[in-house]
C-alpha cells in the first residue's frame, strides 16, 4: 500500500495497513456504506475490507457434513460479496485490487467489532427505524458506535427524488452553497474542549485534507454550562458569545492541522445535539466525539453523539 502524502510532515497520516472496514449484507444501506468507503479509500489509498457476518438458516438446506461442503458455501458467499461490491463501485472507479472480502459466521455487529478493532474506521449504513422501534429493538449502527474503540462512520441512505429536489432548492437559496453546491459542502466537527472532541477535530481535519473540503468547527454552548470568569454574575448574550468564540479558537490551536485545510470556527448559543443536527443539513458529514454515557445510562438518558447519530440528515462519524 502506498503511504498517502500530506501537506505537513507532522500532521498524522492514515496508519499504514489500516483498512476501512465496512459491514455489508446486500441491503441498500450497506451498499451505500460500501460505496462511501470505496470513495474515501480512492482518496486515501487505503484498502477496503467488506465484512459479511452470517448465520446458517433453513433456506440454505442441511448443514454440510464435511469441509468440501463448507468450502462450497464460502465460495458462494464470496461470489455474492463480490457482486455486491461491483454494484457499489458503479461510477466510483475504485481499484478492486484493494478490496478485501471477509465472511464470518457470526452476527454482523460482532464480526464488525472484532475485525474492525485494528482498522482506521468502521463504516455502516444507517438502518431506517422509527423512534419507537429504535427504543425497543435498538439500532445496529448505534450499538457499533457505542462499543467500538475506533471511529465509526454511519452513512445515510439517499432519500427519494422529492427530498433531493428540496435539497437543491435549499442549495439555490444558500449563500454558502450558491456555487458548486455538492463540491462546497463542508465537513462539520463538534468541539467542546474535551480530549475526545479534540480527537474528533483531528480526524475531521484529516478527512477535509483528503477530500479537499472546508472544515467548520462548531462549538454549541449553553449559558448555564459556560465556564468563564464573570465575577459571580450572569454575562450578557454578547459577552457570552465573545467568550465562546475565543474558547473555540483556543481549542483549535491545540491540534496540529494540515496547512491546506480552510478552517472556520463557529460558536452558537444552542444545545449541542440540536446544533449539530441543524449543521448536518448543510454538511457533507458531521464528526462528533463519543464521551460519557454508555450502556443502560445512554439508552435511558441519551448522549449527544447518539442523538446526532439517530437524527442527523446525513453521514455521521463518531470518534472515540
Amino acid at each position: 500500500m502506498t503511504e498517502p502524502s500530506t501537506s505537513t510532515g507532522s500532521f498524522p497520516v492514515v496508519k499504514k495497513n489500516s483498512d476501512i472496514v465496512v459491514g455489508i449484507d446486500g441491503s441498500k444501506g450497506s451498499c451505500c456504506a460500501l460505496a462511501w468507503a470505496m470513495q474515501e479509500a480512492s482518496l486515501t489509498g487505503q484498502f477496503v475490507n467488506a465484512v459479511y457476518g452470517w448465520t446458517y438458516s433453513w433456506d440454505m438446506g442441511p448443514e454440510p457434513e464435511d469441509e468440501d461442503g463448507w468450502r462450497a458455501i464460502r465460495e458462494q458467499i464470496t461470489k455474492k460479496l463480490y457482486g455486491w461490491a461491483e454494484i457499489a463501485n458503479e461510477g466510483i472507479d475504485f481499484d478492486m485490487s484493494k478490496l478485501k472480502l471477509t465472511s464470518v459466521r457470526a452476527s454482523g455487529s460482532s464480526a464488525l467489532l472484532r475485525i474492525g478493532q485494528e482498522s482506521d474506521q468502521i463504516v455502516v449504513g444507517r438502518r431506517s427505524l422509527s423512534p419507537v422501534a429504535r427504543w425497543f429493538f435498538g439500532s445496529v449502527s448505534s450499538s457499533i458506535a457505542e462499543h467500538s474503540h475506533v471511529p465509526v462512520t454511519v452513512v445515510r441512505v439517499p432519500e427519494y427524488k422529492e427530498n433531493a429536489v428540496k435539497e437543491n432548492i435549499h442549495n439555490a437559496l444558500s449563500d454558502d452553497l450558491r456555487s458548486e453546491p455538492a463540491a462546497s459542502r463542508p465537513i462539520v466537527v463538534g468541539l467542546d474542549g474535551s480530549d475526545c472532541s479534540l480527537r474528533a477535530l483531528e480526524f475531521a481535519a484529516r478527512a477535509a485534507h483528503y477530500e479537499k473540503r472546508q472544515l467548520k468547527v462548531l462549538y454549541c454552548w449553553q449559558l448555564k454550562k459556560l465556564e468563564g470568569d464573570f465575577k459571580d454574575r450572569v454575562p450578557s448574550e454578547d459577552e457570552a458569545q465573545e467568550f465562546a468564540s475565543a474558547k473555540v479558537q483556543e481549542w483549535i490551536s491545540k491540534v496540529q492541522l494540515p496547512e491546506d485545510v480552510n478552517v472556520k470556527a463557529l460558536a452558537f448559543h444552542i444545545a449541542p445535539g440540536k446544533g449539530m443536527i441543524q449543521a448536518s443539513e448543510d454538511a457533507d458529514r458531521v464528526v462528533v466525539g463519543s464521551r460519557g454515557l454508555s450502556g443502560f445510562d445512554a439508552h435511558v438518558l441519551g448522549s449527544v453523539s447518539q442523538y446526532v447519530l439517530e437524527n442527523a440528515t446525513g453521514t455521521v462519524t463518531v470518534v472515540h
